[in-house]
């Protein structure tokens, strides 16, 4: 135990304290903050693309007065269109827009001209049809003798509000759903992004010491499995400190900066607010919204989802990074040849990760509930799934089948290690590996 102590201690020590280690854990957060500040003020940044644009309404379909937007401004002329076009220099219009008559009221397509020297862009193309959208309504609704109000009632929106059979059950919200699937698939993603990472961290470290030659000394008086093991251990705390620094430095930087550059958190909401359609837009709405996404948050069963993820985590870790560090002792100077190694590790990641997206929009499929079990996708599948309430023995399922599997796969990794690590000079294939298996100590 004191060997495998003090093999952790220089893994972990000979890591953090690497120039690129400690530039790669501070400029990470730098660079969050800074695409931050950049998002910030792109969202925030105001065109200075003015147009004033000159209506000739043939039809008389509006009904003279028409609401300008920041930088679009415009104006009823009673010049026919080939005059404006002639002596479009000398008149102070960047654009000409012209609404035929309404041949037919019922139509469901109408086609208007917009005459300019530059094509509008999607932004302006978008404010002129929903300015003209708006007043042919309103032209359409006099033509035709309708009632406002009854054509408001006309267009419904449905919402889906969940209740539970049993009274004494938790009840659940429209956005259950939703947030559910959200931490799920976060959660999802940070184990696909993890297993890749620290576990291609595992192999490389691998390689470097049997390239360098220093494993043949510390064979000597270590034991391989504790060499590995070690090995492992060490690299993911590693992974650990760096995500931990990473989770108190990116927020505070973050904060700072959206201090010091003046960012509004709330700009892309003012946007979507002056967006083309977003006339029914209720700031009220959006606040019990959010408010509800809140309670809901809350109400999610912590207690279970983190231990859980953290066992999953450590579970889905162990298990591949062995696997990586198998790999890494069997590859020679020649990597090419050692990468056709790792695509039997890396498939089925992959898979999960395919998996894992389709276990958030159906949680509770076949395909979702036997993989989130089956021990290589569940280290990525069933954090995916702890958000949704699974049931307990799939749960308990699923953990003893990946504490069974992780141990097995780091103790077969452990014989493939002790005879890789000192082989040099041999092409290693799948089959080559098998035999290691049954070699004696």
């Amino acid at each position: 135990m004191d060997k495998l102590w003090l093999i952790i201690k220089r893994e972990y020590l000979t890591r953090v304290t690497r120039r690129s280690f400690i530039l790669a854990t501070l400029l990470t957060p730098l660079a969050f903050g800074l695409f931050f500040v950049v998002a910030g003020l792109i969202f925030q940044y105001e065109s200075d693309d003015s147009r004033r644009i000159a209506i000739i309404d043939e039809g008389n379909i509006f009904d003279r007065s028409i609401k300008d937007e920041e930088n679009l401004y415009f104006k009823f002329v009673d010049t026919d269109l080939e005059t404006l076009r002639q002596n479009f220099d000398d008149f102070d219009y960047d654009g000409i827009l012209v609404v035929p008559r309404v041949k037919d009221v019922m139509a469901t397509r109408h086609t208007i001209y917009y005459y300019a020297d530059k094509q509008p862009s999607l932004d302006i193309d978008a404010l002129i049809r929903d300015r003209v959208r708006g007043q042919m309504r309103d032209y359409k609704i006099e033509a035709l003798q309708l009632d406002p109000q009854q054509l408001e009632a006309i267009d419904t929106r449905i919402e889906l509000e969940p209740e539970p059979i049993d009274d004494e059950s938790t009840d659940a919200s429209k956005l259950t759903g939703a947030i559910a699937a959200g931490i799920g698939g976060i959660m999802g993603i940070i184990m696909y992004i993890v297993v890749f990472i620290y576990g291609m961290m595992v192999m490389r470290s691998v390689m470097e010491e049997k390239t360098s030659r220093i494993v043949e000394v510390m064979i000597s008086s270590v034991r391989p499995f504790q060499l590995m093991l070690g090995k492992i251990v060490g690299v993911g705390a590693v992974g650990l400190t760096q995500v931990a620094i990473w989770a108190i430095l990116i927020p505070i930087i973050i904060l700072v900066s959206s201090l010091l550059f003046g960012i509004d958190s709330s700009a892309q909401m003012e946007m979507a607010q002056q967006q083309p359609g977003a006339a029914n837009f209720n700031p009220e709405d959006t606040e019990a919204m959010v408010a509800l996404a809140i309670e809901e948050f809350k109400s999610l069963n912590w207690w279970l989802i983190l231990p859980m993820f953290i066992f999953f985590f450590l579970g889905g870790y162990f298990l591949y990074s062995s696997m990586f560090a198998a790999v890494g002792s069997a590859m020679g100077d020649d990597l090419g040849e050692g990468q056709s190694l790792t695509i039997p590790i890396t498939i089925p990641v992959i898979l999960a990760f395919y998996i894992m997206i389709v276990a958030i929009q159906a949680p509770n499929s076949s395909l979702a509930v036997w993989s989130s079990i089956f021990p290589l996708f569940s280290p990525i599948v069933m954090p995916a799934r702890l958000a949704f309430s699974p049931p307990v023995w799939e749960v308990a399922l699923s953990v003893v089948l990946l504490a069974a599997t992780a141990i097995f796969f780091v103790w077969l990794s452990g014989r493939i290690y002790r005879v890789g690590i000192l082989m040099y000079g041999k092409k290693v294939t799948l089959k080559e590996l098998g035999k290691w298996l049954f070699y004696k100590d």
